[in-house]
């Protein structure tokens, strides 16, 4: 079980299963999003993840139809994101957990996005979009 929460505390999450396909993403949506270099996500099974404190406090936005990122209204800490085209997962920020994490990640993703400050040096593979089998 992993647990998080917001940078205030407003908003509280637990995941009873495993996070997958955890990536950085270098895209310029992600940076903007998380203010940061790049963004680490993972995918975590919907009926896996639930909010145990703090559902009221969360804003949500959508920058394309169909999906919507939420996070929290009190200190604007990005909690996850949905896809309507893919309801049985959601993507999550892995800043959020409390808690460490077991699984690693496995690429930096959009790397030809990265910013131009960011200096790249790392042993996980690298792509110019999504992971292969993505």
């Amino acid at each position: 079980m992993y647990t998080g929460s917001c940078l205030c505390g407003e908003v509280n999450v637990e995941v009873s299963g495993s996070i997958t396909s955890i990536i950085h993403c270098h895209c310029s949506l992600c940076r903007k999003n998380s203010g940061t270099a790049f963004a680490t996500n993972g995918f975590v099974n919907t009926e896996d993840f639930i909010i145990t404190k703090g559902q009221e406090q969360l804003s949500e936005f959508s920058f394309k139809p169909g999906r919507t990122r939420y996070f929290c209204k009190c200190c604007g800490s990005p909690v996850y994101s949905s896809n309507n085209d893919d309801k049985s997962r959601i993507r999550i920020r892995l800043g959020i957990f409390d808690t460490d994490i077991t699984e690693q990640v496995l690429s930096h993703n959009f790397v030809t996005s990265k910013a131009n400050w960011e200096q790249l040096e790392t042993s996980l593979p690298c792509y110019e979009k999504h992971e292969p089998g993505r």
